[in-house]
């Protein structure tokens, strides 16, 4: 065990020799002569002659067997492209529809009211009523006035006592009475009627027959 330890020693101390030796001869000869790149390396014959000092024992020679560190550099990533999405195909453009033709519908003529004789007291009556309108009256004020310009006056009565002052007709004409239960007027025609009391202030107004018989049934009078 003794000899194989100091052997290796030996070539220990014989391998660091022959680094100090070929670097102080590199040395001298760099002073002298030029440098020559492609000079063949030294033999080891020529290492192990240059060696003459004696090397202890107990000397220790440290080698490094450490590598330098390499940084090394990550590979670049590189990003797949994106599949591009293909735009929707626009839509034809929908032909411009045909025109519709033209429809002229005509109304029918409304049926022309019977007019009251002029000069009677059903004519007399309606143009008393329209005198009247935009004044603020209940209906049965606005009716009693009209009968009084036609020679026919009567006291403050309710609207169903006006059923007693004529006859009860089926065809109304312009001048005729309009009774309801709670109201009365008297009818310009065309389906109209002349009233008080209307608009919930008790304006005297034109408004159409079917106020009225929308609420209930009517009775026409005449004077």
């Amino acid at each position: 065990m003794t000899s194989i330890n100091t052997f290796a020693r030996h070539a220990a101390v014989i391998t660091a020799a022959s680094g100090l030796v070929l670097t102080s001869g590199m040395a001298a000869n760099a002073a002298t002569a030029p440098v020559q790149r492609d000079s063949a390396p030294a033999s080891n014959v020529d290492v192990q002659a240059q060696v003459s000092a004696p090397v202890s024992a107990d000397s220790t020679v440290k080698i490094s067997f450490d590598r330098p560190a390499v940084s090394s550099i990550a590979a670049p990533v590189i990003e797949q492209p994106k599949p591009v999405a293909a735009a929707p195909a626009a839509a034809p453009a929908a032909a411009p529809a045909a025109p519709k033709p033209t429809v002229q519908v005509q109304a029918a003529p409304a049926a022309p009211a019977a007019a009251a004789p002029a000069g009677s007291r059903n004519a007399i009556m309606l143009s008393a009523a329209y005198s009247q309108l935009g004044i603020t009256q209940d209906c049965t004020a606005m009716v009693e006035k009209a009968l009084g310009a036609a020679g026919k006056p009567v006291g403050d009565i309710g609207p169903r006592a006006f059923l007693g002052l004529g006859t009860v007709v089926a065809t109304p004409q312009p001048g005729d009475m309009v009774v309801q239960s709670g109201h009365v007027g008297i009818y310009a025609g065309n389906g109209q009627v002349v009233s008080g009391g209307m608009n919930g202030s008790n304006q005297t107004i034109v408004h159409p027959l079917s106020w009225l018989t929308a609420t209930g049934g009517v009775t026409f009078v005449r004077a």
